[in-house]
């Protein structure tokens, strides 16, 4: 397989899956103390939207690999 035929297939699922969800959520550890046997600790969970339009260029892009990138 060629790279670009791999890339256009990352591209795809991804775009599919920036449709089907629509963003993605993570955890952040912001801050962190330590008093002796005790230990304090911070975490923050952020979310990321990701716009529709992106996820449907993300879909044509990767069709677009697909369709070209076996050609030579």
């Amino acid at each position: 397989m060629s790279g670009k035929r791999i890339l256009g297939i990352i591209l795809l699922v991804a775009g599919i899956l920036a449709l089907a969800y629509g963003g993605f959520s993570f955890t952040k550890s912001t801050h962190e103390a330590k008093l002796g046997p005790l230990q304090l600790e911070y975490k923050e969970q952020q979310h990321v939207n990701v716009p529709s339009w992106a996820g449907v260029a993300a879909i044509v892009v990767g069709g677009g690999l697909l369709l070209m990138g076996g050609k030579r």
